[in-house]
């Protein structure tokens, strides 16, 4: 039952997601539109959502203790992120979410922090660099 609920959801999150996207504004001279990406990731959720729904596990097991508490802080840190990338900047913003995340999945301090900081400068260039889609690059203190 607990697939189903949550094939539901997710179902729900799909339809809402691409629908969503048809309200975005396409820019002058693009022929794709910022919609396509969305509208794009709706189709697999949409499928992923519908297996759930028509082969759920018959005895789905539940994560007690340590796992249930990693879990929690894992949604945490994919909730928290977005409402720190604006005020923090995307590079701060990305290299705290790359290290909670890191450990909250068992890596090293160190690595986790090496690792912080290559992929949200890396991420950085190539989005604002590359790309050509602007960041925010440092905190703002409003």
């Amino acid at each position: 039952m607990s697939d189903r609920l949550t094939g539901l959801l997710i179902a729900a999150l799909a339809v809402w997601y691409g629908w969503m996207a048809d309200n975005f504004e396409e820019g002058f001279g693009d022929p794709v539109g910022p919609s396509a990406f969305p509208k794009l990731l709706a189709v697999p959720m949409g499928l992923f959502a519908l297996y759930l729904i028509v082969r759920p596990d018959p005895e789905p097991q539940w994560p007690t203790g340590r796992p249930l508490l990693r879990q929690i802080g894992m949604m945490a840190a994919l909730v928290g992120y977005p409402l720190i990338l604006e005020p923090l900047g995307f590079p701060l913003a990305t290299a705290i979410g790359v290290i909670a995340m890191a450990l909250l999945l068992g890596g090293p301090r160190q690595g986790a922090a090496i690792s912080a900081v290559a992929f949200s400068l890396g991420l950085f260039v190539m989005f604002d660099q590359v790309l050509g889609l602007h960041l925010p690059m440092l905190p703002s203190f409003k």
